[in-house]
């Protein structure tokens, strides 16, 4: 499958399956959605992922499954972008096009899981423990796969997922977010990409307002009703999300920590950790 220009939505097609590899510096950043769901192996590279309202982390290992029309971007971290050096990205996905069933998936009775199935993928799930392990290996080899054995070996694939399983992590408030407009989507692109690249400093309201070339209050409402949160409290979730990331992988102390990541005080880096993982900084690093 191509690649997805922001919010350009492709129609759409015959196919219900469609099979990608996605291989380079970084993953395509742009905040983008289509119709298709997606099922996604990263096989190399870490990042921020932002898919509706959830903010987090992927690194090599993951697994996500992602419902149709979910504006999403897999952003991968700062030094991928740096051409001083080696790092690369991979990662493998499978689109699934139910729309291309058309009336026949509520029709037709031997379409009926299917179309139960694409009810169920509703927001972006995390794919766990032992489900990540089979799903993993039926992408072995799905490449070279053509015809009925492309559409048996995806049936497989979807014929795994129970949704009454902890292995699927449902990582989105419901009901979801979908299906930004083209005009909206890209200025949220716009003001996501901002907030990436500038959550380490103070951002003032006037500033991300200006960059989405909206008023305060217009931008706040506008901001509020596609994420589902202030935009303050996104940029704190944001923060501490790599914070939870340095706390793992660096030995900076926590008081740096919370300076790298943007908070201006220590006091107040310390009060957002406890809220939004009821654990402090430092009892979240031994435990982790």
């Amino acid at each position: 499958m191509s690649k997805v220009i922001s919010f350009q939505i492709p129609k759409s097609g015959n196919t219900f399956v469609q099979y990608q590899e996605d291989r380079g510096k970084y993953f395509y950043n742009n905040l983008h959605q289509h119709p298709q769901c997606q099922l996604t192996v990263i096989l190399e590279g870490r990042g921020q992922l932002l898919v509706g309202d959830y903010v987090g982390r992927f690194e090599s290992g993951d697994v996500f499954l992602l419902g149709e029309n979910i504006p999403h971007v897999f952003r991968s971290d700062a030094e991928y972008f740096d051409e001083n050096n080696d790092l690369r990205i991979a990662g493998n996905t499978i689109f699934f096009d139910f729309q291309t069933f058309g009336s026949s998936l509520k029709e037709v009775e031997d379409f009926r899981d299917l179309f139960v199935l694409n009810e169920q993928i509703n927001g972006c799930f995390k794919i766990q423990s032992d489900l990540k392990t089979v799903i993993i290996d039926l992408f072995d080899g799905f490449k070279e796969l053509k015809g009925l054995e492309k559409l048996q070996r995806s049936i497989q694939i979807l014929s795994h997922l129970d949704f009454n399983s902890a292995d699927l992590e449902a990582l989105n408030m419901i009901p979801v977010i979908r299906s930004l407009s083209e005009r909206d989507g890209k200025r949220m692109d716009q003001v996501m990409r901002y907030i990436l690249e500038n959550s380490h400093r103070s951002i003032s309201l006037d500033e991300i307002a200006e960059v989405a070339f909206m008023s305060k209050e217009a931008f706040c409402r506008f901001f509020k009703l596609r994420t589902r949160k202030t935009f303050t409290q996104y940029l704190q979730q944001l923060r501490i999300t790599e914070a939870k990331k340095l706390l793992l992988e660096t030995d900076l102390s926590i008081s740096q920590i919370s300076f790298q990541v943007g908070f201006q005080t220590l006091s107040h880096f310390n009060k957002t950790f406890k809220t939004m993982t009821e654990q402090t900084p430092k009892s979240w690093r031994k435990l982790n």
